[in-house]
C-alpha cells in the first residue's frame, strides 16, 4: 500500500504532510521496519529546494566517489538552506538534506545509514569529502603549519569555550564555523534539549560536547588577523577579534548566543575603533543637552523665572 501510495508524487505529498511525523517516529521505535520506513522519507536539500526527495532518490543522484549521504539538522530550510556548513559541499557538487522537522534529531539517530550509505551530518566534527587528494592533503598540512601560532593564540583567548581551534576547508566563504563532536549534540539538538521543561541537567552536560572553532586559512579576515598575531600576540584588539569571530560563528553555527551583553559591549568597542574614538575619552561639555548647563549654574531659580512671565 505505501509503495502504491509514494509512486504517485501529488497523492504522498498530502499523505507526507499528514503522517510525516508518525512515520519518523516509527523510524525512532520500530527496529524492525526501520529500512521500510526509511523508503518514505522525504526532505528538501541542496539540490530539491523546492521538492520533497526520497533518501533512494538523493544516493540515485550522488557522484561515484561519494560513499556517504549528508544532511545538516536546524530550526527551518531557510535557516540552513544560508548555513556556512553548506559552502564547501555545494562548491564540491555534493547534495545535502535539510533536516529541520525536531524529530529528525532523534529519528536519525536511530537511522544511522541507508542502503550501506551512511549517514553524515555536516556540523559534526571530522567530515571529509571523498574528493581529497594526496596534493589537498600536503597543502593542507602546509596550511597548518603556517597558522598554527593564530590557533594557539586563539585557544588561549577562548579558553574553555572551545576544546581547540583549527583550520578547515568544510568552509568557503565564512570566516570560521563552531563543530561539535561526532558523538555530542547537534546545535540543533542542543537547542531542543534546552527548550525540554523536564530535561536532565546532568546529560546535558554529558552530551554539550566541546565546540571546536574551525577557521577559514582563504578568508580574508582570518589572514589579517594572522597577521595581526604574527606582528604583535598582545595587541589589544586581537582579543575582541577573537570573541567577536567566536560570537558571531555561535550564530551562524546555530547555537545560541551565551553572552548577549558582552556581545554587544565588543561590538561597540569595535566600532569606536572604527570611529577613531578614543576609549578612555570623557563625555564632552558639548554632549550636554542646551539649557541644562545655564539652568544649574547661576541661573534664574524657578520663582524668579515664574515672576518675570507674571
Amino acid at each position: 500500500m505505501f509503495k502504491e501510495v509514494s509512486e504517485n508524487k501529488e497523492n504522498y505529498k498530502l499523505f507526507y504532510e499528514a503522517f510525516s511525523k508518525n512515520l519518523k517516529l516509527g523510524i525512532h521505535e520500530d527496529s524492525t521496519n526501520r529500512s521500510k520506513l526509511a523508503e518514505l522519507l522525504r526532505y528538501n536539500s541542496t539540490k530539491s529546494e523546492d521538492e520533497l526527495a526520497s533518501l533512494r532518490e538523493y544516493v540515485e543522484r550522488m557522484p561515484e566517489r561519494q560513499k556517504e549521504i549528508y544532511f545538516i539538522t536546524g530550526e527551518s530550510k531557510k535557516a540552513v538552506s544560508s548555513s556556512p556548513f553548506l559552502e564547501a559541499a555545494k562548491k564540491r557538487g555534493y547534495e545535502v538534506l535539510y533536516m529541520v522537522d525536531p524529530i529528525d534529531e532523534y529519528a536519525v539517530q536511530q537511522l544511522k545509514e541507508f542502503e550501506t550509505h551512511k549517514l553524515v551530518n555536516v556540523t559534526k566534527e571530522g567530515l571529509v569529502f571523498p574528493d581529497e587528494t594526496e596534493e589537498d592533503k600536503k597543502k593542507k598540512e602546509e596550511l597548518k603549519a603556517s597558522f598554527e601560532n593564530l590557533c594557539k593564540v586563539g585557544k588561549d583567548i577562548l579558553g574553555d569555550k572551545v576544546e581547540k581551534v583549527v583550520i578547515s576547508d568544510r568552509i568557503v566563504d565564512s570566516p570560521c564555523v563552531l563543530v561539535t563532536g561526532e558523538y555530542g549534540w547537534s546545535a540543533n539538538m542542543e537547542r531542543i534539549m534546552k527548550a525540554q521543561a523536564l530535561r536532565d541537567s546532568s546529560m546535558t552536560s554529558y552530551m554539550m560536547s566541546k565546540k571546536t572553532m574551525e577557521l577559514n586559512p582563504h578568508n580574508s579576515i582570518i589572514k589579517e588577523l594572522r597577521k595581526k598575531v604574527d606582528a604583535d600576540r598582545a595587541d589589544k584588539t586581537v582579543r575582541d577579534l577573537f570573541w567577536l569571530l567566536y560570537d558571531t560563528a555561535l550564530l551562524t553555527s546555530g547555537f545560541n548566543l551565551e553572552e548577549p551583553a558582552q556581545y554587544s559591549s565588543r561590538i561597540y568597542r569595535m566600532i569606536k575603533l572604527g570611529l577613531s574614538i578614543d576609549e578612555d575619552e570623557e563625555v564632552a561639555d558639548e554632549d550636554v543637552p542646551p539649557g541644562l548647563e545655564e539652568s544649574t549654574q547661576g541661573g534664574a531659580t524657578e520663582e524668579e523665572s515664574m515672576e518675570d512671565v507674571d
